[in-house]
């Protein structure tokens, strides 16, 4: 009780509090774009459903692996030594991660690019994704993340309680907004490709710092706002031709 006290009217506990909020809330753009896009392969009525079992099963997740805090703190130690350079669990995790990452954001631009009627004739239609498929693989993808964002909080501060409201804080923003992402992929078929992009682009940072070359998140959440952004300009300017031929029409 005194413990928590001393929490709750220390001022840079509030600061790691509020630190580690926004950070978990923007670790977690990339797993909602990827329930988001996960979610377009699932019959209407089970996105919803499935998205929620999903994000909670991750928050389940990131809970238990904060009651190992310890154990997460030693996945930073050398396993072992490849070519000279020395592989942590961590390491591996990230590689792992995003040569998964990679495969499935690679696998879906191909099945937007490539017409429906050719991939039937490649090797017949493509089966659809079932709800608890989709499920294992967000929790797969957490998984990674939740390593990551793990070992940086541990760096950030000491204290578990902390950490457990900031988790619990970020996945019910990802609850909140799964739902109003989807729609808006939904209705923005461009926007599709855009965030296989940022998919992509992750899986690669990720593979990289699995082998020791950090590419600061800043930059890489800098260029995807900014084409992001470039991107919201094109719909508007599409929106107005869409207007202005309606108006001539």
């Amino acid at each position: 009780m005194d413990t928590l006290l001393a929490l709750v009217t220390d001022p840079t506990a509030w600061a790691a509090l509020v630190t580690l909020v926004v950070m978990e809330i923007v670790l977690g753009i990339d797993n909602l774009m990827f329930i988001a896009i996960l979610s377009k392969k699932l019959p209407e009525a089970e996105r919803a459903r499935t998205q929620r079992i999903g994000i909670l099963l991750a928050l389940v997740l990131r809970l238990g692996l904060l009651g190992t805090v310890a154990w997460i703190a030693q996945l930073t130690q050398p396993a072992f030594t490849l070519f000279g350079h020395g592989f942590s669990w961590r390491d591996l995790i990230l590689i792992g991660g995003g040569l998964f990452l990679v495969w499935k954001a690679t696998s879906e631009i191909h099945h937007h690019v490539v017409p429906s009627d050719e991939r039937s004739g490649a090797g017949g239609t493509v089966a659809q994704l079932t709800a608890w498929a989709a499920i294992g693989q967000i929790l797969m993808l957490d998984l990674v993340f939740s390593v990551d964002s793990i070992v940086t909080a541990v760096g950030m501060t000491e204290h578990v309680p902390i950490m457990v409201i900031a988790v619990i804080a970020a996945v019910t923003a990802m609850l909140f907004a799964a739902g109003p992402l989807t729609r808006f992929i939904d209705g923005n078929p461009t926007i599709v490709m855009l965030a296989l992009s940022f998919l992509l682009v992750i899986g690669m940072t990720l593979i990289a710092d699995g082998f020791g070359s950090h590419v600061p998140k800043g930059y890489i959440y800098a260029a995807m706002a900014f084409s992001a952004f470039v991107e919201g300009m094109n719909m508007l300017v599409r929106r107005a031709r869409s207007k202005q031929q309606e108006h001539v029409g």
